[in-house]
């Protein structure tokens, strides 16, 4: 029987289609195995074991590209419960693999495993994974790196290389026995003992023999950099002697280009900038990450070194390596120039889509109390909470909670604003309560209502820098400024065209931060200070947000294999 041509044409154009489709050119599977072990490591002229993912530090990087689904098996061989937070993934519909213990789902127990499966739907850039229960993300943490769709370029020129730098803290001691002991006594645990750039923090002065990272450039080359900050409590300074950096995107969304030659970075954010090799080639150059801290508390002071070298170029020994001209860990001024010069790039392919109007208006202040303790040092524990609300957490996921509808887990009574409003960042009388309540209260939103918060920094115990994540959205930051947030004055000077946007962003002492977003993805969503130590002090609350119309707008089912509590 002979086929008519017609039907052979239309069978090939069909095909043709098939092959040259979104899904099947630019959007694959691609498959990682996490085996969380102990590793033993030796820096700063000591050693100890530390928890890994497959035994490095910091942990293997991820790479897939926009769209792509990736499914991550995540083994669990420590005595230590863990759950893996994918940070700035916006996992919509599938909370389920968000991964923050107790908010999302149980952990994952010793000798358990859970198979995380998402899509990185219409995002692209660099993000970061890190564990997300006790204090294990100090070393359990690595890189995300999405690259754009296939034949989709930057909006920028195309660097010669891109390079991944991970910023994080080191202790000498066991992380888990500090903070343990820590929170027995009612106090903070001790400041980290040094910085690490990709696992190294270079000589320091007790230990000089100690190695740092290298990172080699060819001369005339542009590189991208993907900086991300890993560290537990400490926003950095980021800087390389000699060179000058142009920032092109902040939390995986593209920023107008802005050029500078100091990087401010919170914990729990990412910076990719494009660095220029131009410098002398027969010098070796300092790359540098310091602490940015403008309150009275105790840090780590011990300076992050690697070097930068040319390629081809040998360096006299009796050359010394150019350094870098730090700021003052208290560099107020450096850090706020830094973080009001950043916009989002806003153009036709890539526009900032800022909510107008707003249909939930909410007031976080945000900051530290101390709550009676009689067994503690001082006869009180420090605490920190948004809107006097110390959180607790639940012995039950809360989104399990929600989505099967067990009580007596959670209410939805988080407040939108102080019950008892004051003089939030003027210095503390006896007339102020230090002490906070606690609960496990969320906050309800229905679905794709537009949302403002004021998060307002509080001088309660002390005023500090607090770098706010929100699980689930991105955001954009419409405002910021000092003092008291005026809602008369205040948002006449928003900015609605450009803002940066971001899924971290700092509260700055003794001031406040304005966000929007769109809540367009259902389940259950958490909110929290990044600095480690205030996570555990109670700063976080989190989000319900609730079906919209349609399988599309719905939380999709638990998968089989969710952990247990």
């Amino acid at each position: 029987m002979e086929i008519p041509r017609r039907f052979c044409v239309c069978i090939l154009t069909l095909f043709v289609i098939f092959l040259l489709s979104p899904t099947t050119v630019h959007s694959i599977i691609r498959h990682y195995k996490f085996n969380v072990v102990m590793t033993n490591t030796t820096k700063l002229c000591s050693s100890k074991p530390i928890v890994t993912v497959n035994g490095q530090f910091p942990g293997p990087t991820i790479v897939a590209r926009e769209d792509d689904t990736v499914l991550i098996k995540v083994v669990n061989h420590v005595k230590y419960n863990v759950s893996i937070h994918w940070h700035g993934v916006r996992q919509l519909r599938t909370g389920w693999a968000d991964g923050p213990a107790y908010i999302t789902q149980c952990p994952i127990q010793p000798r358990q495993n859970y198979l995380y499966n998402f899509t990185l739907t219409g995002q692209r850039g660099t993000l970061w994974w890190h564990a997300h229960i006790l204090w294990l993300r100090a070393t359990v943490h690595g890189a995300i790196v999405i690259l754009p769709k296939l034949g989709v370029p930057y909006p920028f020129p195309k660097p010669y290389k891109e390079k991944t730098i991970v910023l994080a803290e080191w202790w000498k001691s066991d992380v888990e026995q500090l903070i343990n002991e820590a929170t027995k006594n009612g106090t903070a645990p001790n400041a980290s003992d040094a910085h690490t750039i990709n696992g190294h923090s270079g000589p320091i002065s007790n230990c000089p023999s100690q190695s740092g990272y290298g990172l080699p450039v060819r001369p005339g080359k542009t590189y991208m950099l993907r900086i991300i900050n890993a560290a537990l409590n400490e926003e950095l300074f980021f800087k390389i002697a000699g060179h000058k950096f142009t920032v092109v995107e902040v939390d995986a969304v593209y920023t107008r280009p802005y050029k500078t030659d100091t990087v401010l970075i919170a914990p729990g954010q990412t910076t990719n900038v494009l660095l220029t090799a131009n410098a002398n080639t027969g010098s070796k150059y300092m790359v540098a990450a310091t602490t940015f801290m403008d309150a009275p508390i105790s840090f780590d002071n011990v300076t992050a070194t690697a070097t930068l070298h040319y390629i081809g170029h040998t360096v006299s020994s009796s050359k010394k390596t150019v350094l870098a001209s730090l700021p003052q860990p208290n560099a107020t001024l450096v850090a706020s120039k830094f973080i009001k010069s950043l916009r989002s790039l806003n153009s036709r392919e890539y526009p900032a889509k800022v909510p107008t109007t707003v249909d939930h208006s909410l007031f976080f202040t945000v900051g530290l109390g101390a709550n009676p303790c009689p067994s503690c040092n001082n006869g009180f524990r420090l605490v920190a909470g948004i809107n006097n609300v110390t959180f607790t957490m639940p012995e039950t996921a809360l989104l399990q909670a929600h989505y099967f509808n067990i009580s007596h887990v959670f209410t939805d009574d988080f407040p939108a604003k102080p019950s008892n409003p004051y003089n939030y960042t003027a210095p503390v009388d006896q007339s102020v309560n230090a002490a906070t309540m606690t609960g496990t209260k969320l906050y309800r939103l229905p679905y794709n209502a537009t949302v403002q918060i004021i998060l307002q920094n509080t001088a309660i115990i002390l005023s500090e820098n607090h770098p706010f994540h929100l699980h689930g959205f991105n955001f954009f930051e419409v405002g910021r400024g000092l003092g008291n947030f005026n809602p008369e004055k205040d948002p006449k000077r928003f900015n609605l065209v450009d803002p940066v946007e971001r899924n971290t962003v700092g509260v700055p002492a003794g001031g406040w931060t304005a966000i929007r977003f769109i809540a367009d993805n259902p389940g259950v969503w958490f909110m929290h200070c990044h600095l480690e130590i205030h996570t555990t002090w109670g700063l976080k609350m989190a989000f319900i947000v609730d079906n919209g119309h349609g399988p599309d707008q719905s939380l999709l089912p638990p998968p089989a294999d969710l952990p247990k509590c």
